[in-house]
């Protein structure tokens, strides 16, 4: 298992804008035994095309990106399932420390890869400078690689929640596995943000959170849904007073994320389980 192969999951909607990068930098990693497994959900765009150019092993498949995850671990060939999201750039040695970190420690059965926001504007720059607070934050940062056999093990993905999804997997996992780290990042790419995108984007995700802490009742899981209690803000105060302007503005959108969350999760509770 020195040179486990690793699939990696590529899904997509409509991800022309940042399809090509996210597949660059799969193709460039200095870890080679990789396979790309793609699944689109019936792209509009031109993202099924680029696919088609970086791996043979593309697929069509909804509706949501739980059964476009779960649909692409059952066509992989790799002992290893790495799930970035298409709008994600791998810096070079992720999945080499990966690998690394598993196999040097066999109970570890899932790993968190830390993740760094970049973007246009101030929207951009707000998110960014919140997603800063989250590293090493185990409450909030999630797993993306895991062993195939415990994905299985586990059921996968809950394919009953978007949004949540990423936070139920590696807690589920968590409870009989350890979950490593490692130190290389993810660049998120939130593209020119709007705060309106990010407000509808909540209240979807919002509409399946009954569902997450129906299977979920911790103090995780209030730090993860109640922002405003999330001990990353507090631990990083300093960061926060020293970008005044920026900080103000990852407030007003956090409350706006918030807000729409709770209408979503209102509307969410009177939808069947």
């Amino acid at each position: 298992m020195n040179n486990p192969l690793v699939s990696v999951l590529v899904h997509t909607r409509n991800s022309e804008r940042t399809i090509q990068k996210h597949l660059e930098s799969i193709k460039n990693q200095t870890y080679k035994n990789i396979e790309i497994v793609a699944v689109d959900n019936h792209s509009t765009d031109n993202t099924v095309q680029i696919l088609k150019k970086y791996t043979k092993h593309v697929f069509i498949f909804g509706p949501e990106r739980s059964a476009q995850r779960n649909f692409g671990a059952k066509k992989a060939s790799g002992d290893f399932l790495f799930v970035p999201d298409s709008d994600m750039q791998l810096t070079k040695d992720v999945v080499a420390e990966c690998v690394a970190v598993v196999n040097k420690n066999s109970n570890i059965k899932a790993v968190v890869i830390p993740e760094k926001s970049v973007g246009v504007g101030f929207w951009a720059a707000c998110k960014a400078l919140e997603r800063s607070c989250y590293l090493g934050d185990t409450t909030i940062e999630a797993a993306r690689f895991f062993d195939k056999k415990i994905f299985w093990e586990m059921g996968g993905y809950d394919e009953k929640i978007t949004g949540p999804e990423d936070w139920d997997l590696p807690q589920r996992i968590k409870r009989k596995y350890e979950i490593g780290r490692i130190n290389s990042f993810i660049i998120h790419d939130e593209g020119e943000l709007r705060l309106t995108t990010l407000i509808k984007k909540k209240y979807y995700y919002g509409k399946q959170l009954s569902r997450y802490l129906s299977k979920h009742s911790s103090k995780t899981t209030v730090a993860q849904t109640m922002y405003f209690l999330r001990p990353a803000f507090y631990r990083n105060w300093k960061k926060l007073v020293s970008d005044p302007f920026h900080t103000v503005g990852m407030f007003v959108m956090l409350t706006s994320e918030q807000f729409a969350g709770l209408l979503g999760f209102l509307k969410g509770k009177t939808l069947p389980l």
